[in-house]
C-alpha cells in the first residue's frame, strides 16, 4: 500500500484538513467576487457552512521505490520478514495486483467570528483490494486470484481554523485540530494461502479504517487574488502521530506541500490546477495478528512521497434557489512516486463535492 493510500485510510489527513482549508479559501476567494457574496456567508460571523465530498482512488501494480516491478519479481526475489515463522516461505508469495479506495466526507464549519472557523468532519470508507497468490513456497505458478474488502466509519477530525491576515487581497491562515481514533483497526478478511486454502485472518494496515491513534493536525495557508477572475494559493499541512495504538504500531507521520491556480471565466464557473507533494513515514512498531506472505502486511512497506496533479471546476449558485449552493469535480493523477519498500502504485482519483453556506 502507497503513501496516497494512506493519506484515505487514516483520515488524516491528509487530507481532511487540506480538504477543508481548500474549501473555505475558495469561499473566501469567490465570495470577494461580484455576484458571489451568497457564497461566502459560511464564512462571516454566525455562517455555517455544510458539505460532502466524495473520492474514488485506484491502484494497480507495484513500485520497489520509484522502479516499476512484477508480480514475478515478486514472488522471486522479495524476501519475507516473518520467514522462519511456522509455515512462512522465504519470500512473499502473494501480490496486490488492484485496489478501489473510496473515502466519503461529511463536515460542518462554522464561523465564531470573521476570523475564527470550527470545522467537524466524518469519513466513511469503502476499500477493495485484488490479490494474487502463487502456488508454494516458490516459483511462479499462479494459485488464484481473490479480493479482501473493508468498509466503514473512519477517524473524526475537529479543527479550529485562524484569520491571521486579510490584506490588500492576501490572506494567511493558520489551523490546529485533533484526528479522533473513531476508525476501526481490526477490519478482518478472507485470503487464499499459498497452499490452497482460504483463512480469515486480520487485514493488513492499508485496509483498517483509522489510525487508532490521536493525531494532531496542523497547518499554514496562503490565498492571493488579482480581480474578480484570478486567484492563487499555497498550504502547508501535517499530521503528528501520539504514541501507539491498541496494537502497538503507530502509523507514519504526515507532510503536505501543495500550489495552486484558479481562473473565473464567468462569476459561476471557477477553474483550478494544483500540485501537490506529500511525504509519509512508514509504520513504526507491528500488529502481532497480521504475519502474511504479502507486501502490506511489513510495516516498512509504507510510506514514502509523490507527487500529485490535480485539476478542478466549481459550479457556483448566485442568487435564488442556488444562492449559497456549490458543486465540484475534481481529477487527480500522479506524477512521480518514491515509495519505502515494494507497495503499490497510484492510478488516478476522482472526486465529486457539494458544499452550501448559509
Amino acid at each position: 500500500m502507497k503513501i496516497v493510500s494512506i493519506v484515505f485510510m487514516i483520515a488524516p489527513l491528509l487530507l481532511v484538513n487540506s480538504l477543508c482549508i481548500a474549501e473555505q479559501t475558495s469561499h473566501e476567494t469567490q465570495g470577494s467576487h461580484g455576484g458571489h457574496k451568497s457564497t461566502g456567508h459560511a464564512h462571516q460571523k454566525g455562517g455555517w457552512m455544510l458539505s460532502f465530498r466524495t473520492m474514488d482512488m485506484r491502484m494497480k501494480d507495484s513500485l520497489d521505490g520509484d522502479k516499476r516491478i512484477s508480480s514475478d519479481e515478486i514472488v522471486t526475489a522479495a524476501p519475507n520478514r516473518f520467514y522462519g515463522d511456522v509455515g512462512q516461505p522465504a519470500t512473499l508469495r502473494v501480490v496486490p495486483i488492484k485496489m478501489d479506495s473510496k473515502m466519503d466526507m461529511f463536515g460542518v464549519m462554522y464561523a465564531q467570528t470573521d476570523t475564527v472557523f470550527w470545522m467537524l468532519m466524518l469519513h466513511h470508507f469503502e476499500k477493495e483490494m485484488e490479490l494474487l497468490t502463487y502456488m508454494g513456497a516458490s516459483g511462479i505458478t499462479k494459485r488464484g486470484v481473490f479480493k479482501t474488502k473493508s468498509s466503514g466509519m473512519g477517524d473524526t477530525s475537529l479543527s479550529a481554523l485562524w484569520k491571521v491576515s486579510d490584506r490588500n487581497d492576501h490572506q494567511l491562515h493558520l489551523d490546529l485540530g485533533v484526528s479522533l481514533p473513531t476508525g476501526n483497526i481490526d477490519q478482518k478478511g478472507t485470503v487464499l494461502t499459498p497452499m490452497g486454502m482460504r483463512n480469515k485472518t486480520i487485514l493488513p494496515y492499508g485496509m483498517q479504517l483509522g489510525s487508532g491513534t490521536y493525531d494532531v493536525l496542523s497547518g499554514v495557508s496562503y490565498t492571493g487574488k488579482s480581480g474578480h477572475s484570478l486567484d492563487w494559493g499555497a498550504k502547508y499541512q501535517a499530521v503528528m502521530r501520539i504514541g501507539e495504538n491498541d496494537e502497538n504500531y503507530t502509523l507514519g507521520d504526515k507532510h503536505d506541500v501543495s500550489a495552486w491556480g484558479g481562473v473565473s471565466f464567468v462569476p459561476w464557473i471557477r477553474m483550478s490546477l494544483s500540485l501537490s507533494y506529500q511525504y509519509q513515514g512508514d509504520v513504526d512498531g507491528i500488529d502481532s495478528r497480521i504475519m502474511l506472505p504479502v507486501q502490506t502486511a511489513d510495516p516498512d512497506n509504507y510510506g514514502g512521497n509523490t507527487l500529485i496533479a490535480h485539476w478542478s471546476v466549481a459550479l457556483l449558485g448566485q442568487k435564488g434557489i442556488l444562492g449559497g449552493h456549490g458543486i465540484e469535480f475534481g481529477y487527480s493523477k500522479q506524477l512521480d512516486q518514491n515509495v519505502n519498500g515494494i507497495q503499490m502504485e497510484m492510478d488516478d482519483m476522482i472526486s465529486v463535492g457539494y458544499r452550501y453556506g448559509f
